[in-house]
């Protein structure tokens, strides 16, 4: 249903608000509103009206009539249209915050364990005297010592080896070799984490040395230095 056109005829006198000439008997004048007022147009400025923005009064009554379920229509039309924005912009919904993780639980303490020590080997000091001396002539041959005997042997001739156990150390082994000239004294330790074999003095002058160590012979000594009992 159009709504009812305001049209006035000049029956009075009625002015034009555009041209403000009074309009002649039996001619119209249309209504429009511009700036809160209502405004008279002959036919003639009618195109003069809306070029200034001028609304005809009919017109402007059917822009605000609301037909039912027209604005359920904009209102749907309206959220389509921002859907569609979105996905042509690329937004999304954010996804949901991940649920916290539980708390780990600390792993039980595993008990200590002290560090494994390494077996220790014990050597067995020989009981009787042959066998003391013995095992120190073996481990004196086992170092480096009888090439200082063999080197000194090339110049004054075979030695005199005496060796025998100490009476205050039963495991320490001494070996005396000795020449005219000079003599040479080692002691060998057969008991556990003691050095095998090791260089106890030298001289020359046999009166220095220790009675016992100027006793009759009990081994004797080859072109290589090497000891062996007598």
């Amino acid at each position: 249903m159009s709504a009812t056109r305001d049209i006035r005829t000049a029956t009075s006198h009625v002015s034009c608000d555009v041209c403000g000439r009074t309009l002649l008997r039996g001619e119209r004048a249309d209504t429009y509103l511009a700036g809160g007022s209502r405004r008279e147009v002959c036919e003639l400025c009618t195109p003069r009206a809306r070029h200034a923005g001028w609304v005809r009064d009919g017109a402007a009554l059917e822009r605000t009539r609301v037909v039912p379920g027209e604005r359920r229509r904009s209102l749907l039309g309206r959220l389509r249209r921002r859907d569609r924005a979105d996905e042509a912009s690329g937004a999304r919904e954010p996804a949901p915050a991940p649920a916290p993780a539980a708390p780990r639980r600390p792993a039980p303490a595993q008990p200590r364990r002290e560090p494994a020590h390494e077996p220790r080997h014990v050597r067995a000091v020989p009981t009787s005297v042959e066998q003391r001396v013995a095992a120190a002539l073996g481990h004196f041959n086992a170092s480096e010592h009888p090439r200082t005997i063999a080197g000194v042997a090339r110049s004054l001739g075979v030695p005199a080896v005496v060796a025998r156990p100490l009476p205050e150390d039963a495991s320490v082994v001494a070996i005396v070799v000795a020449w005219e000239l000079c003599w040479y004294r080692y002691e060998v330790d057969l008991s556990d984490g003691g050095p095998a074999v090791r260089a106890a003095g030298q001289g020359y002058e046999l009166g220095d040395l220790e009675p016992e160590d100027r006793a009759e012979p009990n081994a004797v000594a080859d072109d290589y230095g090497t000891l062996a009992p007598a």
